[in-house]
C-alpha cells in the first residue's frame, strides 16, 4: 500500500502502532483536525552522561493545554523507574513536549515513555547516555538530505534495524521547504510521498505542517525511537541558500524573511529533539567531543555570486580580480565571531582535557572543490541550457582557481583558513563531518601547506545529485574529480545512503552505505568505501 500525506491522513501512529500501517484505508481515516492523543510517536537527543531530551507530541480531546509525564526505566516492563519528568505543553507550541531528564548513569540503556494525564501511555523509546572514562569503540550513524517526495527514507529504515550503533547525528535539511512539483518534480516524485502542505512553506502553520507530514514516516519514527539523535539545521529547513538576511528561495513578495526564518526556526525547536542552545558540544568520555555547529540562519553573511563576473565582457579577468580581493575579505563568514571563538577554544579544551578526537559537524562541505576540464563531456548534448550554464561557469572558475560552489566553504575561504588555523594550533585529531550536496565525498583538508584533519561528508538519504544531469558514466566522473581536486580522495556521484562513523582511541573509520534506489522500499545497504584516519595523522591511511 501507499504511505499516503494528505490533509486527511496525517497518522496518528503514536496512538495506534505501527502495525496501523496493515489496516486498509487506515491512511485515508484520520485527520489533521481530528487527531488526538500520542500523534507522532517518541525520539531522543541532547544526550550526555547523565541526561538526555525527551520529546513527543500529544493533542489532548478538547485540544487545550494538557500536562504529560515521562518515566525511564533499564527494564522493558519498566518494573523500576529510574528517573522522570514533567511539562505543560498546548497549542502554543503545537502539543509538542521537550523534557530534559537528568540523574542518569552514564553509557546506560534506557527505556523511555510519556503518559497523559487520562493514563494514555506513547509507543516506547530506547535511547542511550553518553559514556565516561575511557571508552573502546563508539559509532555513529551520520544522515543529511531527506527529502521526503524523491522516495523512501531506506537509510534511516537501515540504520533503525541495526544493533551496533550508539548515537544518530543529522547534518541538516531534515526536510525540504518547496511545493510540490519544484524539487522534485512531481514525474521524479513518488506516488503517495508528496508533504504537506501543498505550497511552498512561508509561515509557522507551513512549517509545522511540513514536520508533521516527515514525522509521519515509519522509517523515520523508527530511527527515532531506537536511538538518541543529534541535530542541526542546513538551509532547507527554512529556505534554499539561506544565509542571516535572506535565501535564494525567498522573495520580496513572499513577505519579511525575518518573519519567515523565525517561523521557520520556531517550528524546528518544536518538533526536533533539539534544545535551544544554537550550538553545542558532546563529549564520548575520554574518546571524542562531538561539535554540533549552526553555519545558516544566526551569523552566515551573504553567499558570493559569481554570475554577473561570467556574463562581463572579460570573464577571466573579472573573476581574477574577484579571486584576489572580494573573495578572501575576512569578513565573511559562516558561523560569526561569537561561534567561531566559541568553537575555537572549545576544540582547544578538548585536546587540554585528553579527549582523543575532535569531531565537528558542519552543514556544508569545506573540502576544495573545483569543476575539472573535461567536464563538459559528462552531460548529454540535450541537457537543458541551466546545466550546460552551470557546468560552463565551473569550468571558467576552475580556470581561475577558484570553486565550484559559493554557498559551502568555498565561499568563505577566510573562514575556513581561521578554522582550519586554529585546530592546527590546537593539536587536534581534527574530523569533519559534512552533507549538502547530495554526494559522498573524503578529502584530506589542509592548511598553509600542512595536514588539518580530514573530511567525511555524506550523500542524501532521498535527494538527487550529480547523477540527475549525467551522461558520463558516474566512475569516470568520480576519477576525473579526484584528479582534479589535490584535497579530494575519493567521491561517488550516483548513489544514496548515509555513513556510520566508528571511533577508536587509535583510529577513525568511516563508511558510506549505499541503500540502493530510493524508489522502491527498503531496508537493504552495502557498504560502498570505507576511509580510515590514523591517531595523530590528520591524513587517511
Amino acid at each position: 500500500m501507499q504511505f499516503t500525506f494528505d490533509r486527511r491522513s496525517l497518522l496518528m501512529t503514536g496512538t495506534l502502532g505501527l502495525g496501523a500501517f496493515a489496516v486498509p484505508g487506515f491512511t485515508q481515516a484520520l485527520s489533521v483536525a481530528g487527531a488526538r492523543g500520542f500523534t507522532h510517536a517518541v525520539a531522543s537527543g541532547e544526550p550526555a552522561s547523565d541526561s538526555m531530551l525527551l520529546w513527543t507530541r500529544y493533542v489532548p480531546a478538547d485540544g487545550g493545554a494538557v500536562e504529560l509525564k515521562v518515566e525511564l526505566s533499564e527494564h522493558d516492563d519498566f518494573s523500576a523507574v529510574a528517573a522522570g519528568g514533567v511539562q505543560i505543553t498546548g497549542p502554543w507550541r503545537d502539543h509538542t513536549a521537550k523534557i530534559t531528564v537528568a540523574g542518569l548513569r552514564p553509557g546506560t540503556d534506557y527505556r523511555y515513555r510519556f503518559i497523559a494525564p487520562d493514563g494514555t501511555r506513547s509507543p516506547v523509546g530506547r535511547t542511550k547516555t553518553l559514556p565516561e572514562g575511557q571508552v573502546d569503540r563508539f559509532r555513529a550513524a551520520i544522515f543529511s538530505c531527506s527529502n521526503l517526495a524523491f522516495g523512501y527514507f531506506n537509510a534511516y529504515a537501515h540504520a533503525a534495524a541495526r544493533d551496533d550503533l550508539d548515537l544518530t547525528i543529522h547534518l541538516g535539511d531534515y526536510l525540504y521547504e518547496y511545493k510540490p512539483d519544484v524539487y522534485p518534480t512531481l514525474k521524479d516524485s513518488v506516488a503517495g510521498r508528496l508533504p504537506e502542505p501543498r505550497n511552498e512553506l512561508l509561515h509557522l502553520a507551513d512549517y509545522r505542517l511540513r514536520y508533521g507530514s516527515y514525522r509521519a514516516d515509519p522509517d523515520l519514527q523508527a530511527l527515532h525511537r531506537r536511538f538518541p539523535m543529534v541535530v542541526q539545521w542546513d538551509d532547507h529547513e527554512s529556505a534554499n541558500d539561506s544565509w542571516e538576511g535572506g535565501a535564494e528561495n525567498h522573495s520580496a513578495d513572499e513577505g519579511d524573511w525575518n518573519a519567515r526564518r523565525a517561523a521557520s526556526m520556531q517550528a524546528y525547536r518544536e518538533w526536533m529533539p533539539v534544545s535551544d542552545e544554537p550550538w553545542k558540544a558532546y563529549d564520548i568520555g575520554g574518546l571524542a567531543t562531538v561539535f554540533r555547529t549552526e553555519t545558516r540562519l544566526l551569523a552566515r553573511t551573504r553567499q558570493p555570486d559569481v554570475a554577473a563576473l561570467l556574463k562581463d565582457k572579460d570573464p577571466a579577468a573579472a573573476l581574477a580580480t574577484f579571486r584576489d580581493g572580494a573573495w578572501l575579505d575576512p569578513g565573511a563568514t559562516m558561523m560569526g565571531s561569537q561561534q567561531e571563538y566559541w568553537l575555537d577554544h572549545a576544540l582547544r579544551a578538548s585536546v587540554k582535557a585528553g579527549r582523543t578526537w575532535q569531531v565537528v559537524g558542519f552543514g556544508t562541505i569545506m573540502g576544495n572543490t573545483m569543476t575539472p576540464p573535461d567536464a563538459l563531456g559528462w552531460i548529454a548534448p540535450d541537457a537543458s541550457a541551466r546545466t550546460k550554464s552551470y557546468v560552463l561557469g565551473g569550468l571558467t572558475a576552475a580556470k581561475a582557481g577558484l570553486p565550484n560552489n559559493y554557498d559551502s566553504w568555498g565561499g568563505y575561504p577566510a573562514a575556513r583558513a581561521r578554522f582550519l588555523k586554529g585546530a592546527q594550533g590546537a593539536a587536534a585529531n581534527l574530523v569533519v563531518i559534512s552533507g549538502d550536496s547530495h554526494n559522498a565525498w573524503a578529502y584530506d583538508l589542509a592548511q598553509d601547506g600542512r595536514a588539518a584533519g580530514v573530511e567525511f561528508a555524506g550523500h542524501a538519504v532521498t535527494s538527487s545529485g550529480y547523477e540527475g544531469a549525467l551522461a558520463a558514466d558516474p566512475k569516470r566522473v568520480a576519477a576525473s574529480l579526484v584528479r582534479a581536486n589535490p584535497e579530494l580522495k575519493w567521491c561517488d556521484v550516483s548513489q544514496r545512503g548515509y555513513m556510520a562513523l566508528t571511533i577508536t582511541p587509535e583510529r577513525v573509520t568511516n563508511d558510506w552505505l549505499m541503500s540502493g534506489s530510493v524508489k522502491t522500499k527498503s531496508a537493504g545497504a552495502t557498504i560502498g568505501h570505507t576511509a580510515t584516519v590514523p591517531r595523530g595523522r590528520n591524513v587517511m591511511a
